[in-house]
């Protein structure tokens, strides 16, 4: 009995350091997430997936300018061989046809055929659009990695500032409960009143519902986090940086030129394609010339068996062929493609002029919600301060009796709405720097650095 306590003990002290490995916290910064999700994160996955793809395509689009090659062989067997008439003139009955079988009844061919494409325009400028098609790939990988880190960026300062909200709440319970136990004491020496109490005890289980809401919400954001990084679910994690870091290196100019925009590159990179595909389709006026060559052997017996027989004969035959090929008239399809193809290559161009215009405005916007939220988490910091402090002097004049619980109430009401719309200042200003860095490329520092 004590050998199987003892064994039972050991086996539960031995499962303490993995049990202690599963709950060990991983500290995450900012950059290190972002890197972990366009690492791992599905849709930049898929990006760069697209990307090989897309390689394989230009290999597949190459192949058509390459030589062809293909060996095959047949065996037949002639159960009935075909019947033919002939003039009788040939065996001396002239004035009849005679009815004759000829051919062998076994017949038996191999044989090695070559084709190359000698000029096709068409498909010179296939394997051009191609390689663009390519590049258009690797940019959408770039674009799904800055969308990825924008989107975490905005999440992981969700999480910081609900995290300040939840200390903020946690303040506000403790100011509450010790107000509560100090009302408690004046209505039990009967100086206070019991409604100004109850009026405390309400207050104190609202804030514990604001802390039990805002822990459930922080919960749920670490687990988008998680599920966004690839991380195990049970894992626990912690955001190491703070609400304060400052993204930008430096106050943000405004700007015109967005050339540099992952979103107009790729406009610019389609507009490309669209150009290319115009001459593409002009160039199916002109003529393509193929050549091919067959080289092959064919053996013909009339039994079987002469087929392993040491005089065996095999008869060659070979050609080669150059086809010149040219295009007279299509019924007009060709024409419809490339005012086809014109119209797409002016539609993107409208594209790509409206979003240069977008992100003018879009910028524009974004400095002034930038500056403008950056004076409202100082205003609001300040104001946030001095709620605190006259939360505080009335708490002290209503302990000493100068100050009644409903001017207490007041400015804890005041208090609150200081409280929310600092952190309300605090997200808008960071969401104001993801924004502004999304669209003067800072974004990307986050991913590379």
């Amino acid at each position: 009995m004590k050998r199987t306590i003892f064994s039972l003990a050991i086996i539960l002290l031995g499962g303490l350091p993995i049990l202690a490995q599963e709950s060990k916290t991983t500290g995450l910064s900012l950059q290190q997430c972002v890197q972990m999700a366009v690492e791992k994160n599905i849709n930049a996955k898929t990006a760069r997936i697209d990307k090989e793809k897309s390689r394989y395509k230009t290999e597949e689009t190459r192949s058509i300018l390459l030589p062809k090659v293909n060996v095959s062989g047949s065996f037949q067997d002639n159960i009935s061989l075909p019947t033919t008439l002939i003039p009788g003139s040939f065996v001396g009955k002239p004035g009849t046809d005679i009815a004759m079988q000829m051919g062998s009844q076994y017949s038996t061919a191999a044989s090695l055929n070559i084709s190359q494409v000698l000029y096709n325009k068409t498909a010179l400028l296939a394997l051009e659009i191609s390689k663009k098609a390519a590049s258009l790939s690797e940019l959408s990988v770039e674009k799904a990695n800055e969308e990825i880190a924008a989107e975490v960026a905005r999440l992981y300062f969700l999480a910081l500032t609900t995290t300040e909200q939840q200390k903020l709440i946690e303040g506000n319970i403790a100011r509450t409960e010790k107000l509560k136990n100090i009302t408690k004491v004046t209505v039990d020496n009967g100086i206070g009143k019991q409604v100004d109490l109850d009026r405390v005890s309400v207050n104190l289980e609202n804030y514990y519902t604001q802390l039990s809401n805002t822990q459930a919400t922080l919960e749920q954001q670490l687990n988008m986090m998680k599920y966004m990084l690839d991380i195990p679910q049970e894992q626990t994690i912690t955001l190491t940086d703070k609400t304060d870091m400052l993204l930008l290196k430096s106050t943000p100019m405004l700007m015109s030129d967005f050339s540099n925009h992952i979103d107009i590159k790729l406009l610019e990179s389609q507009q490309e394609i669209n150009l290319l595909n115009q001459k593409s389709i002009k160039s199916g006026y002109l003529p393509t010339l193929n050549f091919s060559g067959l080289l092959a052997y064919q053996g013909l017996k009339s039994d079987f068996k002469d087929y392993f027989s040491a005089d065996s004969k095999w008869y060659p035959y070979s050609y080669f062929t150059v086809n010149l090929s040219v295009p007279v008239f299509d019924g007009f399809e060709k024409r419809a493609k490339s005012r086809q193809a014109k119209l797409d290559y002016q539609k993107t161009q409208e594209k790509l002029d409206a979003t240069k215009q977008s992100f003018s405005m879009s910028f524009k916007n974004a400095m002034n919600n930038y500056q403008n939220n950056k004076n409202n988490v100082d205003r609001q910091q300040q104001n946030l301060k001095l709620a605190e402090k006259v939360y505080d002097e009335t708490s002290l004049k209503y302990r000493e009796g100068l100050a009644g619980m409903t001017n207490l109430l007041q400015d804890e009401i005041s208090l609150s709405n200081a409280q929310a719309g600092y952190l309300t200042a605090l997200y808008n200003f960071k969401d104001a720097e993801v924004k502004i860095m999304s669209l003067n490329g800072e974004i990307r520092n986050l991913i590379n650095n």
